[in-house]
């Protein structure tokens, strides 16, 4: 009965079905079906399929959207009772988007499906100083680092924030990972980031990567 609940709760979150997802979880719970199974059958795997989708182009940025606020819908249900029963995440994820750039479309979404992949995500927000990148670092002690920019103008900000860690102490204490509109592969190099990524799907796979031979 489990597995078709939590089969059920993934084909409601593929399709952005909020209101079907949210009846289908509290259905599972109100079954005994542990948090831990709902987030890793049910959730995880749905956005992964949603992730795998939109690479392959079967799915649309719309319909990636209109998933991923789904999900966090349903985590306001499951989070609670996953800290309840001391499930451990697969990390922590703190993103933000730099200073003088008030985007936030992208990073929303690399937040969500980065929750959605198992991660604790912490979201700074948008328009961000350096020293509020470093002291998030220091306060949640991520295992991943996530800078967004979408303007040429503000790309040169991800280096700065990358120096103040430096003259923090704290740079060899997580892994960066870049990306928006105008960022390259190149340019993270060249600031001296760890990973960048094109999209939000890219995001969570290259993180996953990372933290599987970390």
């Amino acid at each position: 009965m489990s597995t078709q609940v939590c089969s059920q709760i993934s084909e409601a979150l593929v399709a952005g079905k909020q209101d079907e997802l949210l009846n289908h979880i509290n259905s599972a719970l109100e079954q005994g079906v542990e948090a831990e199974q709902i987030m890793n059958e049910g959730l995880v795997a749905a956005m992964d399929a949603v992730g795998q989708r939109w690479k392959a182009g079967d799915m649309f940025l719309p319909e990636v959207i209109r998933s991923a606020k789904a999900m966090t819908s349903a985590m306001e249900i499951v989070r609670p009772k996953l800290i309840e029963s001391n499930v451990k995440t697969m990390g922590t994820f703190v993103i933000g988007t730099v200073l003088r750039d008030l985007h936030d479309i992208g990073k929303n979404l690399v937040a969500m499906m980065m929750e959605g992949a198992g991660f604790k995500v912490i979201n700074l927000g948008i328009d961000l100083e350096p020293q509020v990148f470093v002291d998030a670092v220091k306060e949640h002690k991520p295992d991943i680092l996530g800078m967004s920019a979408l303007l040429t103008t503000t790309m040169p900000q991800m280096g700065e924030v990358i120096n103040a860690l430096k003259e923090a102490g704290i740079r060899d204490q997580v892994k960066i990972i870049v990306g928006g509109a105008p960022v390259t592969e190149e340019y993270a190099e060249e600031i001296g980031a760890d990973m960048y990524a094109a999209n939000a799907a890219a995001t969570v796979d290259k993180v996953k990567q990372m933290m599987s031979v970390a």
